[in-house]
C-alpha cells in the first residue's frame, strides 16, 4: 500500500492532469454522439466561458494559495496533526476513512452554499448554465473555489487525513463533477446501477432544475449516499429530462454567458437573492 501511494504522490501533476482531460474528453464525445438533451444556447457561445473559467481559477489559485491541500496534508502528518495522525490506523482504513469524511463534509458545504443568501450569490453563477454538460462542471466563481479550498484544508488537518487520500479525493470530485454534469444519455437500468454507488448525471440534473425544491435537493458530487441519509435525495424532476427547464429565472438572457458577467454576477442583485 505505501509503495502505492508514493507512486500516486509522485505523479500528481500527471494524474491531475490526465483525468481531467480524458473524463472531459471522453464526456464530449459521448454527448456528440447520444445526448440526453437538445442544448437551448449550444456550445459556441457557453464552452468558451465555462473553459475560460477553469484557465482563471486555476492561475487565481496558484498566485493566492501557495499551500495546496495535499500540501497541508503533508504538514499535517509530519507535525502529528489530526485524528488519523493522533491514533495510528491501518494505511486502508486512514485513505477511505478520510475519503468518506471529506465527501460528507463537501456535501454539508453544498447545502450551505445553497442555503446562506451570501454563499448562494457566488454559488449561483455555476446554476446559471441553462445547458447543462461537461463543461458546467468546472463552471464555479473563483471566490466560491477559494472558500472551497480554505475549507477543504482546514478539514484535511482536523481529520489528519494522509497525502494520498487528499489527492485521490480531488482528483475523484473532479472527474465525477464532470461525469455527472454531462449531457449522456444512460440506459435507465444502468442509471439505476450507476448511481447506488456514484451520482449519475440524470440524478444531479434534477439539482440543476428551475424550479427551486428541486434545485434543493441531489446535493452530492461523489457519493449519492448522503442525499438518502439526510432526506435531500429526489429521484426525477417532475417536468422530465427532456422538458425541463434549466439554470436560473434571472440569469437566462444569452449575454449572461460571457465570461465577464460571469464573474461579476455574484455582486450584481437580482430577484432570486438567496
Amino acid at each position: 500500500m505505501e509503495a502505492i501511494t508514493a507512486t500516486i504522490l509522485a505523479n500528481e501533476p500527471t494524474l491531475r492532469l490526465g483525468v481531467f482531460v480524458g473524463v472531459l474528453s471522453a464526456m464530449m464525445v459521448v454527448e456528440a454522439i447520444a445526448p440526453r438533451r437538445n442544448l437551448i444556447q449550444g456550445r459556441a457561445r457557453r464552452w468558451p466561458s465555462n473553459l475560460g473559467i477553469v484557465i482563471v481559477n486555476t492561475l487565481l489559485m496558484r498566485l493566492i494559495i501557495p499551500l495546496p491541500p495535499v500540501g497541508i496534508a503533508f504538514m499535517a502528518t509530519e507535525r502529528g496533526w489530526g485524528l488519523f495522525n493522533i491514533w495510528t490506523a491501518p494505511t486502508a482504513i486512514a485513505l477511505v476513512g478520510s475519503f468518506l469524511l471529506l465527501d460528507i463534509a463537501i456535501y454539508g458545504q453544498h447545502f450551505a452554499f445553497h442555503k446562506v443568501g451570501a454563499l448562494w450569490r457566488l454559488h449561483r453563477m455555476h446554476h446559471a448554465d441553462v445547458d447543462v454538460d461537461v463543461t458546467t462542471g468546472s463552471r464555479f466563481h473563483p471566490v466560491e473555489i477559494a472558500l472551497s479550498i480554505g475549507i477543504k484544508m482546514a478539514l484535511v488537518v482536523v481529520i489528519g487525513a494522509p497525502a494520498a487520500a487528499v489527492l485521490l479525493f480531488e482528483i475523484a470530485l473532479n472527474a465525477t463533477s464532470l461525469f455527472n454534469h454531462a449531457n449522456i444519455n444512460l440506459p435507465r437500468t444502468l442509471d439505476a446501477a450507476v448511481r447506488l454507488v456514484v451520482v449519475t448525471p440524470d440524478m444531479h440534473r434534477v439539482h440543476h432544475s428551475l424550479h427551486r425544491d428541486e434545485t434543493d435537493s441531489n446535493f452530492g458530487f461523489n457519493l449519492p449516499w448522503w442525499d438518502h441519509l439526510f432526506g435531500t435525495y429526489r429521484a426525477q424532476p417532475r417536468d422530465g429530462h427532456e422538458a425541463m427547464a434549466l439554470g436560473i429565472s434571472e440569469f437566462r438572457d444569452p449575454r449572461e454567458q460571457r465570461l465577464d458577467r460571469m464573474l461579476v454576477q455574484p455582486f450584481r442583485d437580482g430577484t432570486n437573492t438567496q
